[in-house]
């Protein structure tokens, strides 16, 4: 996720970094367009922002994983899991950028799987068995524990494949816009909102380890995202005409999350050293202390490639297949900058999940600073959601039956089949496994009613929303580079494999230049992507 803040390839004085004569767009509030290239030790510094700005979601997603996984007592597997989450977000942010639609995104856990995976691993047959919850009981280095995390791991990677190739056969196949015709922001709403949502149960259960540490998590992050956004800092500067000097540079703006979690952290570390903090294991608070978890730094290897596999091979079930779909359809992350830039971010990436240390040290920050942090992310992300009924006539009864029952029902309908289980069954084990998954999973829920009564309850297309939603945008300058941002690297689709049977394929890029037929059709379809994001004049732009 994005906050609203200028992308790491734009100064922080919102001043134009480039030198009179070098490329880009003018238009754009961005100093270095998609198709720029930054001077190379610029790349290494923006990318390592890059990095730095979406930490705290990256590592968020294996934090909330680990009880699920049975691994609340294990900070090492932990560890493994954050480093295994870098390096495998690096591989995606370069293929993404160097083969797939090449632009700089940045490619990182989403939230979107978050909800049905919790509901897998709440089926009786994915349950934590009593003894992983006790302490005194977990040998972390015996082989039955080892099988107990490890089972669920390989359960999860066969459902995500599987699912990967499905989403992958609707790209390929050109499925999505003749969804998309009939998905609106009465869909899409409920859907995001839906995603966070129904973790509350496991955010207010971190952030209640210690309250205390929370709200000043929670503090921090408000105040620096919020009240200290537009406040910019002096930082030491070299360069230009004046050789040494200082910058303006707004920190507070670029780090909302990451400061207040440093600050927090080591305002724990402190509380520990000096013993303000509980040293009994069954005090309310213990959990907030950084010596808990001091073990897995000493424990971490420095260096450790995560291979394919290494947790065995991948298993695959209907049931969990199923679940992972749901989430593949309300999975979206962007991003935009220069190409480059994400190139380095994904470098980075790349040597932070082979450093084992890395991993560790993430591992040990304390549950209610991570629950305090939650609590701001998840509120964002539900936030988020419904901004997109900022198109919709809200004035109108039927719109807002559409969305509170669907919304209302994404909450009900799971708490109910979680607390009934047996209410459900047909006697075919696979297929009550499915049913429950998928009844489990509010965005599931929430969308599903949400799309059906949205196109089945007469409404026009000004009232649902439609018509703002799907304006089509004016060609921008950076349209007119669509050919050249969107075109297949070294001449493929230009130079090679330009027979018409690859131009029929939905996703190959057109050759034709702007004003042939391939031109005008390629810009008619940049116009219709643009327009499905573009938010109604006036309207605040957020990105998730």
């Amino acid at each position: 996720m994005n906050s609203a803040h200028p992308g790491p390839s734009q100064r922080a004085d919102g001043q134009d970094m480039k030198k009179e004569g070098q490329p880009g767009s003018s238009s754009s509030s961005l100093a270095y367009g998609v198709l720029d290239v930054p001077p190379w030790y610029l790349c290494i510094f923006l990318g390592i922002q890059h990095f730095l700005t979406a930490l705290g979601g990256i590592v968020a997603v294996p934090l909330i994983l680990a009880n699920h996984l049975c691994l609340q007592h294990d900070p090492l597997t932990q560890s493994y899991l954050i480093s295994t989450i870098f390096f495998v977000s690096g591989i995606c942010t370069l293929l993404q950028v160097l083969l797939g639609v090449r632009l700089p995104i940045l490619q990182g856990a989403t939230f979107a799987f978050l909800t049905p995976t919790l509901a897998m691993l709440s089926l009786p047959d994915w349950k934590c068995p009593e003894w992983t919850l006790d302490a005194s009981q977990v040998n972390t280095s015996s082989p039955e524990f080892t099988e107990e995390w490890q089972k669920r791991i390989r359960e999860l990677q066969g459902a995500i494949m599987v699912a990967s190739c499905i989403q992958m056969l609707v790209g390929f196949s050109g499925l999505i816009g003749f969804l998309m015709r009939f998905i609106g922001p009465l869909t899409i709403a409920p859907t995001i909102s839906l995603v966070a949502l129904p973790l509350f149960d496991t955010v207010s259960d971190g952030a209640g380890i210690h309250w205390g540490i929370s709200a000043m998590t929670i503090f921090l992050i408000v105040l620096f995202s919020q009240y200290l956004k537009n406040i910019a800092v002096p930082v030491p500067a070299y360069g230009g005409e004046k050789k040494c000097h200082t910058s303006k540079f707004y920190l507070f703006q670029a780090f909302p999350v990451l400061l207040p979690l440093c600050i927090s952290w080591f305002i724990c570390f402190v509380l520990t050293v000096t013993n303000a903090l509980p040293t009994d294991p069954s005090t309310y608070g213990y959990l907030a202390r950084t010596d808990t978890k001091g073990s897995v730094l000493s424990q971490a290897p420095w260096f450790r490639f995560p291979y394919p596999g290494q947790w065995g091979v991948p298993t695959v079930s209907v049931a969990g297949v199923f679940g992972i779909i749901a989430g593949v359809i309300s999975s979206m992350l962007e991003s935009v900058g220069s190409r480059m830039v994400i190139v380095a971010a994904g470098c980075v990436l790349l040597l932070m999940g082979m450093f084992g240390k890395i991993g560790a040290a993430f591992a040990t920050i304390p549950t209610p600073v991570i629950g305090g942090m939650f609590l701001v992310m998840f509120g964002v992300i539900t936030a988020v959601g419904i901004s997109n009924l900022q198109c919709v006539d809200m004035n109108s009864s039927r719109n807002l039956f559409v969305f509170g029952f669907s919304m209302y029902c994404g909450l009900a309908v799971p708490n109910w089949v979680k607390k009934n289980p047996k209410m459900l069954q047909t006697g075919v084990l696979q297929l009550d496994q499915v049913i429950q998954v998928l009844l489990t999973t509010g965005m599931f829920v929430g969308g599903l009613l949400g799309f059906l009564l949205d196109n089945t309850i007469p409404g026009s297309k000004e009232e649902r929303g439609l018509v703002v939603w799907n304006q089509i945008q004016e060609a921008s300058e950076e349209t007119l580079k669509a050919s050249e941002v969107y075109a297949l690297p070294w001449g493929v689709g230009t130079k090679f494999c330009t027979s018409p049977f690859f131009q029929r394929l939905p996703f190959w890029p057109p050759r034709g230049p702007r004003g042939t037929a391939e031109g005008d059709q390629s810009q008619r379809i940049l116009g219709s992507q643009a327009a499905w994001r573009e938010s109604p004049p006036g309207a605040s732009e957020t990105r998730m």
